[in-house]
């Protein structure tokens, strides 16, 4: 009975392990389409002209 029970640890971790992989596997709707917006984005704000201020001086 003993040697059954030894046996239950890596029949169990096995199965969790296929549970993990089958999860990481899995197919994911949300695909490249937001991460291109926003690249779209971050190139549109850097893109643009700022005006840049003058530095404030130091008052010593």
């Amino acid at each position: 009975m003993g040697a059954l029970l030894w046996l239950l640890i890596p029949v169990g971790a096995g199965l969790i392990a296929a549970g993990w992989s089958s999860w990481t596997m899995r197919n994911r709707k949300t695909g490249d389409v937001a991460e291109l917006a926003g690249y779209a984005r971050f190139r549109d704000a850097m893109e643009k002209e700022h005006s840049v201020s003058e530095p404030a001086s130091d008052p010593v």
